[in-house]
């Protein structure tokens, strides 16, 4: 052993008295080939590799070439392999499963009991399980069956540890490839073995480098700038691994940040000069999870671990340690540097982005500056509150609900009207902070990512930049979901000045107008559709009637304005329940009637009348009108026909206008009236005058409102005629004379144009 380092002492001189240089390898080569020549004799040399001889000729001789020593030495190298080459039987280095035996025997007693062979199978077969039923989080050739094997073989020691060691580790210039492994592993042994570790196996998770023996082992063969990544995001106890374990419970009950950033660590530190270099997050995973643990929990310590590290590097899958700080650090350096006020305004920037969305609301108005802000309009709006107004559970004081009570209250220096159009949404108080850390983190990347040039930084980091910048975008879109979910709705019982809010909170990640739109209509708190004998029953119990009517535009006022009414998506829900009211066959008890208009000099309702057929509308003078008053009109205008032999002793009540039919309840004295069935019309006539620059619009408007509904009556003869009439007192153009009389006779269209 140790030949060479001995030759290379040996110098020119002849008056040695271990001879010269070149007697010496004379005396290697006699002595070889006599060991050759006689019988149950082996003559085993070490010979150091170096560049020009690859192999090593001895198990335990892993010497690198640093250690052949110079010019002499490497003539040395030369000479001693010349002399015995021509005999020598070469034995090349330890295998990986070879290693596992040597290191084995030198740190462990043999087992002996049968049922200590019971628990190792035992464990193995555990591992081959969950290599096997979770395939996809490991790399592949863990699934193959002989893998247990191979952990049978490396018991007690996870053969990943061992392929770190013996693939990355061994190709450092320092490293002794089975003298360094004893050293390391009997340190992490002895480590362990104090700690009273109960882990299954040795795996890379468990080396313990925030012991000094075992660090020491781990650094003497890098550089001194390992060290300070030790402590900061590796293993020490500020490290930001332990920290991590220790704010999420998931994380801490296995140690899993700590543990993925010691397998990093191992499979990273020696492969940093590597063209492929690092561990892709399968290669982390095999050498964190032991069976019964969530395979899931290591990943997110991963994700989390990657977020926050100063010196951990990413390039897609691949993750690695570095002895330079990454783009993170510098991500950390100017999220530290943005105020408050830079952060908030990015929020409010990005609810006024989501206003957009509109839900069932007619309009979003996000992050207002003050009551001012907000029109006084009957329209139901949701009102986003800026992100420095928080609402928590059950807090009746809180920000937000201070603010809304003011909006609701006032506009400006004004009372607020319609205070039943709105609803507001805040953000939660707790969720808040997370919000804002992701929003500084995203400014962060963003101004990383458009100042890279300026930076310096290099491709790699520039397309880290990138990813980093487009994953913290994607989280900030996550985080406004969760953080904006209480929706305070006002409301307010009959008879009574004071205000309730319910606060309700809202669920899913929808666009936030989507999700407050369906909670409302869930609970009952917005209408989309209001029943007839609903709008009855407001109108009798409130009540809203003015007398014995009120006027439909009242209504909508009203609707918009009282907090106790139910809160409608829009004046068309309204319009539509007093269609289906005007309609009903039990109009006298669940329903109205319907009016143009009152005259008040005549004390009568103009165009009243009931039934379907006839158009409704919110805009103009119409009113609805309650049933007992609409009877005392309707047998009031009742017309009295001359008594003959084949009249019946009742006259007979007039059609309703519009071909529809009222139904008498009685009258003001509260006497029944039943006369006999008005007799039904049997013709229908009518005149509109069209805008000539609408007609495809008014056309289609009588087509569907009026002809439809008498085409569909079977039997019915329906004609409809056109008339176009027009008049130029200068005279028609010839061109439009020529044109128009050629199109007419075409269409089949009769008449023509006439002088004077």
């Amino acid at each position: 052993d140790e030949w060479v380092a001995y030759a290379r002492q040996l110098h020119d001189a002849n008056d040695l008295p271990g001879g010269s240089f070149e007697t010496h390898f004379t005396f290697a080569q006699t002595l070889s080939e006599a060991a050759k020549a006689a019988k149950q004799t082996l003559l085993v040399v070490s010979i150091p590799a170096s560049e020009t001889n690859p192999h090593t000729t001895n198990a335990y001789n892993d010497v690198s070439d640093v250690e052949v020593g110079g010019q002499r030495g490497r003539d040395a190298l030369e000479r001693l392999k010349n002399a015995i080459g021509r005999v020598e039987s070469p034995w090349r280095p330890a295998s990986a499963e070879e290693g596992f035996e040597i290191v084995r025997r030198r740190l462990f007693k043999p087992i002996s009991d049968p049922a200590l062979f019971k628990a190792r199978d035992t464990v193995a077969r555990a591992y081959a399980e969950l290599y096997q039923s979770q395939a996809q989080e490991f790399p592949a050739d863990c699934t193959d069956y002989r893998y247990e094997d191979r952990i049978k073989a490396a018991y007690p020691i996870h053969p990943e540890l061992f392929d770190r060691l013996y693939n990355d580790w061994s190709s450092l210039v320092k490293f002794q490839r089975t003298r360094g492994v004893l050293r390391l592993m009997a340190s992490v042994i002895h480590s362990l073995w104090e700690r009273n570790d109960k882990s299954l196996l040795i795996m890379p998770a468990c080396v313990p480098v925030d012991d000094p023996a075992v660090q020491f082992e781990l650094t003497r063969y890098l550089e001194d700038q390992w060290v300070p990544v030790l402590e900061k995001d590796i293993d020490g106890s500020n490290s930001l691994p332990l920290k991590l374990d220790r704010e999420n419970p998931n994380f801490g009950r296995y140690s899993a940040t700590r543990r993925v950033a010691r397998t990093l660590y191992l499979g990273s530190a020696p492969t940093l000069r590597a063209t492929n270099k690092g561990l892709d997050d399968r290669q982390i995973k095999l050498g964190c999870v032991q069976p019964g643990e969530t395979v899931a929990t290591f990943g997110g310590a991963l994700r989390r671990l990657n977020g926050q590290a100063t010196y951990l590097y990413e390039d897609g899958k691949r993750y690695w340690f570095s002895t330079q700080p990454s783009v993170n650090r510098l991500a950390e350096s100017k999220a530290a540097q943005l105020s408050d006020d830079d952060v908030m305004e990015e929020i409010r920037r990005r609810l006024r982005d989501l206003a957009g969305a509109k839900g069932d609301f007619t309009r979003v108005h996000a992050c207002p500056g003050g009551s001012v802000d907000i029109p006084d309009e009957q329209p139901i709006r949701l009102v986003i509150l800026g992100p420095e107004t928080a609402h928590g559970s059950k807090d009746p004081s809180s920000a937000a609900r201070d603010q809304a009570a003011k909006i609701l209250s006032t506009r400006g220096s004004s009372p607020r009207q319609y205070a039943n159009a709105l609803v507001f949404l805040g953000a939660d108080r707790t969720r808040l902070g997370e919000l804002s850390q992701a929003v500084r983190q995203q400014l962060a990347w963003r101004s990383i990512d458009e100042s890279h040039d300026e930076l310096n930084l290099d491709a790699f980091q520039s397309r880290q930049a990138k990813t980093k910048h487009k994953a913290a975008e994607d989280t900030v879109k996550l985080r406004i979901p969760e953080t904006y979910v209480w929706l305070l709705v006002p409301s307010q019982a009959v008879g009574s000045s004071e205000i309730t809010w319910n606060d309700l909170k809202l669920q899913g990640q929808d666009d936030l107008a989507q999700r407050a739109s369906k909670k409302l209509k869930s609970e009952g708190l917005l209408y989309a559709t209001l029943g007839a004998s609903s709008l009855r029953l407001e109108l009798d119990k409130v009540p809203l009637w003015r007398g014995e009517h009120v006027a439909i535009k009242q209504l909508v006022e009203d609707f918009a304005r009282y907090l106790y009414l139910p809160r409608l998506r829009s004046p068309d829900v309204l319009e539509e329940a007093v269609r289906e009211g005007v309609g009903l066959l039990t109009w006298v008890t669940d329903g109205f009637a319907y009016a143009d208009s009152w005259d008040e000099v005549a004390k009568r309702y103009r165009g009243l009348r009931t039934g379907v057929g006839f158009h409704v509308s919110i805009e103009g003078d119409g009113v609805l009108v309650k049933p007992s008053a609409a009877n005392v009109q309707f047998a009031a205008e009742q017309p009295v026909e001359p008594a003959s032999k084949h009249s019946s002793s009742s006259p007979n009540l007039p059609a309703t206008a519009g071909g529809s039919t009222s139904i008498v309840g009685g009258d003001t004295s509260g006497s029944p009236v039943s006369p006999p069935a008005p007799a039904k019309p049997t013709r229908y006539f009518g005149t509109v005058e069209i805008d000539p620059a609408r007609v495809n619009r008014d056309v289609g408007n009588l087509s569907k409102e009026l002809i439809e509904h008498l085409v569909a009556l079977v039997g019915a003869d329906v004609k409809v005629t056109l008339e176009i009439q027009a008049e130029l007192p200068a005279g028609f153009p010839d061109g439009v004379i020529r044109t128009v009389s050629e199109n007419s006779k075409v269409l089949k269209v009769k008449g023509g144009f006439e002088a004077g």
